[in-house]
């Protein structure tokens, strides 16, 4: 069975200070392929990847599409703030993500139910065995706990530039309750 995995904020090509020098590296290519790497050495190539936006920048769309497909996985798209139409029709025209959307409803471990989109969503409690869990990227922030109710922070920012496992989310929450 494919593990399942969650992503955001590749920024691929995002050739400013602010988005790869917080991350450790010296400049965007040394961040593009670390990202790869690190992605590659976890994900297999069945494996289900949830990217939650905001996959590249930059002016050439022919480099950051390049490095998209060097990534492992079956991925879908909800996108970010930084997903254009352009570059959304350029993921679809390439078949990059399976499917692309505003978000997702993801069913975890333990009864957990997921909503996983680009932005922190406000959730209900849902039934008392079947807590709503925001799962987002998008804030940069490098904590993994975002100050949104019952929300997950994914972004590479909090996950040394690595897709975090649903499971490991799920034994996230389960220890932080």
């Amino acid at each position: 069975m494919p593990d399942i995995w969650f992503t955001s904020d590749t920024h691929f090509n995002h050739d400013r200070l602010f988005i790869w020098h917080p991350r450790g590296f010296e400049n965007v290519s040394e961040m593009n392929e670390a990202i790869i790497e690190r992605w590659n050495s976890i994900v297999k190539p069945n494996d289900i990847v949830y990217h939650l936006g905001d996959v590249m920048l930059g002016a050439d769309m022919q480099a950051g599409l390049r490095l998209i497909s060097k990534l492992n996985g079956i991925k879908y798209l909800a996108y970010g703030n930084h997903d254009t139409d352009s570059r959304v029709k350029s993921f679809a025209a390439n078949h990059f993500f399976k499917d692309i959307q505003m978000g997702y409803r993801i069913k975890g471990s333990g009864k957990k139910l997921f909503i996983a989109t680009h932005y922190p969503t406000l959730v209900a409690n849902g039934e008392e065995d079947k807590p709503i869990f925001s799962i987002h990227g998008h804030t940069h922030s490098k904590d993994k706990w975002s100050e949104v109710y019952h929300a997950y922070n994914i972004n590479m920012d909090a996950h040394d530039c690595r897709p975090v496992n649903i499971e490991d989310i799920c034994l996230d929450l389960k220890n932080k309750r």
